[in-house]
């Protein structure tokens, strides 16, 4: 059975569903991440079988041994030293990536630039990211806990609507999508390009999608993010309304979907629900959903 190498320095467990860990080391005198993806077993969702699924379990090595992101515009993948696979598994080893400190501009200006980037046919990159996510929530019933708060009214709104919202982005440019990234996804910068991991979810989405994203965990508002990543899209490729209603969509589902699961986890205890508003798992979700009050006030009225 595979275990990481004694003296390896844990960055984080697993997490995603494939994910078994994350560590840091030291190789021939050269700093490396490894990462260990656990192959599914027949127990677990068929999803993490399906290629064209976000949650697909080997897509990181995918994405790395084909070389796709090495040289794209906007955002790359720091080289790769190895990939070894077994019977339970793949081990990936990269590069360290240094803290750049990247501003939010200067990442999403980079994000719009990656949307230019031609992926090809490859089967392994992700489709129908959000909807697959919203698919997720559907299964668990939705957002009920939600319609025990002050955005009952909102959230059963957009819950209704959801179908709708995700056509609507569905008829949107289609363009390169990272598909996760949060400023600790993009950390590194390469001259005037950003060094970024943790791939599992590249492919091809909404535009604006990825913006979206990104603003659920920037310091900066959405206008100056938004101007950035306008500048950084090719030329025709979509409009500033599209794109801005791509983040829309992504960043309002995805907050209000966070919130509910963050609400979930604590509603069974004792006491009032708002009383756990300030739980440590649930009010940085709050916060986010808070923030994005403008954004949901223009897709109620829209």
């Amino acid at each position: 059975m595979w275990q990481p190498e004694p003296g390896w320095v844990a960055l984080r467990n697993g997490t995603g569903t494939s994910t078994v860990g994350v560590w840091r080391t030291v190789l021939g005198g050269r700093p490396v991440v490894v990462k260990r993806l656990g192959a599914p077993s027949e127990h677990d969702p068929p999803e993490l079988s399906d290629p064209r699924h976000f949650a697909y379990w080997r897509r990181a090595a995918d994405v790395v041994t084909s070389g796709i992101v090495l040289r794209t515009p906007g955002l790359r993948a720091p080289e790769l030293t190895s990939v070894e696979e077994d019977a339970d598994g793949i081990t990936l080893t990269a590069d360290w990536v240094e803290d750049a400190a990247n501003s939010g501009l200067f990442a999403t200006h980079a994000l719009g630039r990656f949307a230019g980037a031609e992926l090809g046919s490859r089967d392994w990159l992700a489709r129908d990211q959000l909807r697959d996510r919203i698919r997720r929530v559907e299964h668990r019933g939705g957002w009920p806990t939600l319609a025990r708060t002050t955005v009952a009214d909102v959230a059963d709104h957009l819950w209704g609507r959801r179908g709708a919202l995700l056509d609507q982005v569905d008829r949107l440019p289609q363009v390169a999508q990272h598909g996760d990234p949060v400023p600790a996804n993009l950390p590194g910068r390469l001259g005037d390009d950003v060094l970024a991991i943790d791939w599992a979810t590249l492919g091809r989405g909404p535009v604006g999608a990825d913006l979206g994203y990104y603003l659920l965990n920037a310091r900066e508002e959405l206008e100056p993010l938004l101007d950035a990543y306008l500048l950084g899209l090719p030329e025709g490729l979509a409009t500033r309304e599209e794109a801005l209603h791509g983040a829309r969509v992504c960043a309002v589902l995805t907050a209000l979907s966070r919130a509910e699961w963050a609400l979930a986890r604590v509603a069974g205890g004792e006491g009032a629900l708002a009383g756990k508003y300030r739980h440590p798992a649930v009010a940085p979700h709050l916060r986010v959903l808070q923030r994005q009050f403008p954004l949901i006030e223009a897709l109620v009225e829209g």
